[in-house]
């Protein structure tokens, strides 16, 4: 009897220690190292004044949030004229996401947007629990690859296409978008995003005038070489365009693959599609 209560309390123990904190923990699967060019000093969105002017005003606002403001806002614009999302909403996605920057995803990999590897990620990659156990996130030698990663992951997936008929300024549309198309599982998120925006009046930024970020020479030439780095090869896959009355059950029978499969090359919360949707039903 004492024996048999002495596993039981052994057990207990065992199993307490293995779900008390959540890690990011390398794998035999790095992933392959994807050489990342030094990013280049972009011009001020007079971030420093605007941050000090903040803080002047409203002293409970966090200095941690005010310092990544003052690190990644001309990054954020600079992705706003590139690629048209709004510079408030990459901000803001990356002070949440990313913990302000002190996460420990962010901290070891450089992953301030929480991106997952999916199935076209090459590069380097950690694993961390999430929405389930031992997840994989890609790794970037610097943050601002991340930022730009960031931009292609909603340009490039058809799923978010209707975000980008929203005027630059409606991040509200934004926020409340993201949450529609699957970006987070978190019913709060748009809130949370929309509360960052306007405590810390990240919406000016979205007014930045296009003509102090002219892309150089060399930027463009870094932005096509993450883009063809980071972009999906297209030879590996082969898409579906949804027609009327096909759902994902069928699909999965005419291309022999399985619903889960499908929901995970396309990053679907569930097995709702729409007509013109377009899917990607075969990745080698």
């Amino acid at each position: 009897m004492k024996v048999r209560v002495f596993f039981s309390c052994l057990l207990i123990i065992v199993l307490h220690s293995c779900g008390v904190k959540k890690k990011v923990s390398h794998k035999k699967n790095k992933g392959t190292v994807i050489s990342e060019e030094k990013p280049p000093k972009l011009p001020s969105v007079n971030e420093t004044a605007f941050t000090k002017k903040l803080a002047k005003n409203n002293a409970r606002l966090n200095p941690q949030t005010l310092a990544y403001i003052r690190r990644y806002a001309p990054i954020a614009v600079q992705e706003m004229h590139d690629y048209k999302i709004p510079a408030s909403i990459t901000l803001a996605q990356g002070i949440l996401e990313s913990g302000r920057g002190r996460s420990e995803l962010a901290l070891k990999s450089n992953n301030h947007f929480g991106i997952k590897c999916h199935t076209t990620w090459q590069g380097e990659r950690v694993y961390h629990d999430d929405d389930e156990k031992g997840e994989c996130f890609r790794k970037y030698t610097y943050p601002e690859t991340s930022y730009k990663d960031h931009s292609l992951f909603l340009t490039q997936r058809s799923r978010y296409a209707f975000l980008f008929k929203y005027d630059i300024t409606d991040y509200k549309s934004w926020a409340y978008g993201l949450r529609k198309a699957g970006y987070a599982t978190d019913k709060k998120y748009p809130s949370k995003l929309l509360k960052i925006i306007r405590d810390y009046k990240l919406y000016t930024f979205d007014n930045q005038a296009k003509k102090s970020f002219t892309t150089s020479k060399n930027n463009k030439n870094r932005k096509q070489q993450i883009e063809k780095k980071y972009a999906p090869t297209k030879s590996t896959l082969k898409y579906h365009i949804v027609q009327k009355g096909e759902t994902l059950y069928a699909l999965s029978k005419k291309y022999n693959i399985s619903v889960t499969d499908l929901m995970k090359f396309n990053n679907l919360l569930d097995t709702t599609i729409s007509i013109g949707q377009k899917l990607i039903i075969k990745h080698q």
